[in-house]
């Protein structure tokens, strides 16, 4: 997912649950026990994609962090300009996977219902290649 979001000049995010055990990252980002983690390959340095870990150096502010964050503490992948991806639910009461959505704009906190008037309307549009 990482690759593909790439190969289409966006820009790839992960949502992660901050409060697994190995999760490495600044903990003063984190907001309601998630982080969302910018992982592209210019926002960051030594990126690792790894099966079982992604591992990378990137800055927060004025100070560069090591994050470390197992595979399984990421809760989904989006590209920030259009904000279509993937979550995924391995943890109990997290949402069912769904490849479309509104794009997220912080860390996860519920749904907004259809005939909520803050919820952006989709695009008649499509991509042709």
């Amino acid at each position: 997912m990482h690759e593909w979001i790439t190969d289409n000049q966006q820009t790839p995010h992960v949502v992660v649950d901050a409060l697994l055990e190995g999760v490495e990252v600044p903990r003063q980002f984190v907001q309601n026990g998630k982080i969302i983690l910018n992982v592209s390959y210019s926002a960051t340095n030594g990126l690792t994609l790894g099966n079982d870990l992604v591992r990378f150096h990137a800055r927060f502010g004025p100070a560069t962090h090591d994050v470390m964050v197992p595979v399984q503490a990421v809760l989904g992948i989006y590209a920030r300009e259009t904000g279509q991806g993937m979550i995924f639910s391995d943890h109990e009461g997290a949402p069912d996977p769904s490849p479309q959505g509104p794009p997220p704009s912080g860390p996860p906190t519920g749904t907004k219902s259809p005939s909520d008037p803050t919820t952006p309307k989709r695009s008649h549009l499509k991509v042709v290649k």
